[in-house]
């Protein structure tokens, strides 16, 4: 079974490129959602994040406050990186146990989804990277629409992120994905590794 690293910059498409990886037989790990999971339900990583974000950003039922807590985290690069490390290592150990689970059941590839990829050390268990990228204007376009944000929180996000040669520049594959590039034709040399 392949282990493939999906990366690059928010709005980049990482999800439509997931899903024409699944075609070919391989599951879907959204990173993003492992992360949601283990904010949520991970008593240890709730009480570092209210020690430093405030104990508001857990509400009374005990789920996270996740919009509160994403603009406090999202504010500068050092909170980033606080969030960044108190939730990385739950959620790696969380994505190994799927991907376990995925290799009994059979699948042929397993694809992490992640922002974070190289960040979080993740990396380290794929076989290989894939980084997908576009322009800011587009990638704005479509945060924006995709989030139902104002422009100014969806360059908050973007300006969160590093810039595009970071993840070009560490991935195994690159990804064009916007026109005129043709992703079907772009995602060739990554089927063929699955196939291999």
């Amino acid at each position: 079974m392949k282990i493939i690293g999906l990366t690059g910059l928010t709005g980049a498409g990482k999800s439509t490129v997931a899903q024409k990886l699944m075609a070919y037989g391989c599951y879907h790990i959204d990173a993003d959602k492992v992360a949601r999971d283990v904010i949520n339900n991970s008593e240890d990583v709730k009480n570092k994040l209210k020690e430093h974000f405030g104990d508001d950003v857990i509400n009374e039922d005990g789920t996270t406050n996740r919009p509160l807590l994403a603009s406090r985290a999202f504010a500068n690069e050092e909170s980033t990186n606080a969030l960044n490390e108190i939730t990385h290592p739950a959620v790696t150990e969380e994505i190994k146990s799927i991907i376990k689970d995925m290799e009994e059941i059979g699948y042929r590839g397993v694809i992490i989804d992640a922002i974070a990829l190289f960040e979080s050390g993740e990396d380290a268990l794929c076989d290989f990277t894939v980084a997908v990228v576009a322009p800011k204007e587009i990638r704005l376009e479509r945060i924006m629409k995709r989030e139902s944000i104002t422009e100014e929180k969806a360059l908050e996000r973007i300006n969160a992120q590093k810039d595009e040669s970071f993840f070009t520049s560490r991935a195994d594959f690159v990804l064009w994905n916007y026109p005129p590039y043709d992703l079907n034709v772009e995602i060739r040399p990554i089927v063929a590794q699955i196939q291999i």
